[in-house]
């Protein structure tokens, strides 16, 4: 059935449809609606897992944008730092990790070269390693102390979709389980959360089953003849564009920038011409005016602005060119 597509006219699109599905079978049986959450495969128990002091997440491409919301969601939730490194880096400088850090390593396939390469020298080092893996089986798993399945489900198409979000949702189970281990967060922060997190999968499937594909499809056609895209957050809004930029590279071919949306003016400002599209990730959130802010900057130069905001804000539509919601 996997290697079907199901009626739909490519496997990226079938797989984008399959993301309620993965979100719901990576929490199914770990989450609980008190708040916590079983991890009984990262081989750690709870007492040694509430003596983390440092986690280092290695990981490329599409895992390392997912690493880098992970951070954001463990560092707010536990307030346990996280260093976030590309792989293929982290393997040819000094490794700090040793006993008492936890090192988890991001790979889709369970494979990844680079990933697997870093996981070895981390646990050479003393570390307690990790794989946030999608296969069985897979090498990671064999050179990981602990393994989290990530149960999104053979992913064919070649830009990850439903195997990204779903490493999004495995580590914010962590964080949760983290923030509640090191008492960050209280019973009723995490009961808050977990009501949230689980109602993750009838989100997606009704913004799926909307209008909305239709109203990104046009937008997509009014700039699909641009040279150029620059993608602009702030906050967990620099991973999401980073993502965003990557996708677009891998499948359009349009060469495509990404920034914290802080640094425009130290350089990519200058790329801007007259009508160039700049999707701006404007979500409500503690930073939103912030980002108006910098999407003001933006059309001052005469660039168009695609916002990605939340339903019902109408703000962001007095600056903004086109809005996905």
């Amino acid at each position: 059935d996997a290697a079907e597509k199901a009626g739909f006219e490519t496997f990226m699109l079938k797989e984008i449809h399959e993301q309620p599905t993965a979100i719901h079978d990576t929490m199914a049986d770990r989450l609980h609606e008190d708040g916590s959450v079983d991890m009984a495969e990262l081989a750690l128990d709870d007492a040694a897992l509430a003596r983390i002091g440092k986690i280092q997440i290695v990981a490329c491409g599409t895992s390392y944008h997912a690493g880098l919301v992970g951070r954001h969601l463990i560092e707010e939730w536990s307030g346990v730092p996280v260093h976030v490194e590309v792989a293929s880096e982290y393997r040819y400088r000094t490794c700090l990790a040793g006993p008492g850090d936890l090192v988890i390593g991001i790979t889709q396939s369970g494979e990844t070269a680079d990933t697997l390469a870093a996981m070895r020298v981390a646990r050479q080092r003393g570390a307690h390693v990790v794989a946030l893996t999608n296969i069985m089986g897979s090498q990671a798993t064999r050179d990981a102390d602990g393994v989290m399945y990530t149960r999104a489900g053979l992913e064919i198409g070649v830009a990850a979709t439903k195997t990204h979000v779903a490493q999004v949702v495995a580590l914010a189970l962590l964080s949760l389980k983290l923030g509640r281990l090191k008492w960050h967060l209280t019973p009723e922060g995490a009961r808050e959360l977990a009501s949230e997190i689980a109602a993750l999968p009838g989100i997606v499937s009704t913004y799926l089953d909307s209008d909305a594909a239709n109203d990104v499809a046009d937008v997509a056609r009014s700039y699909s003849r641009r040279p150029f895209f620059l993608y602009l957050g702030r906050h967990v809004g620099v991973p999401v564009c980073f993502e965003g930029a990557l996708k677009l590279k891998e499948i359009s071919y349009i060469p495509t920038e990404a920034y914290p949306a802080g640094e425009m003016k130290h350089g990519p400002i200058a790329l801007l011409d007259e009508g160039s599209p700049v999707v701006c990730v404007a979500t409500d959130s503690h930073v939103f005016d912030k980002v108006v802010s910098n999407i003001q900057e933006v059309k001052a130069r005469g660039a168009q602005v695609i916002a990605v905001a939340t339903e019902g804000n109408s703000e962001i539509e007095e600056h903004a060119d086109a809005v996905l919601w």
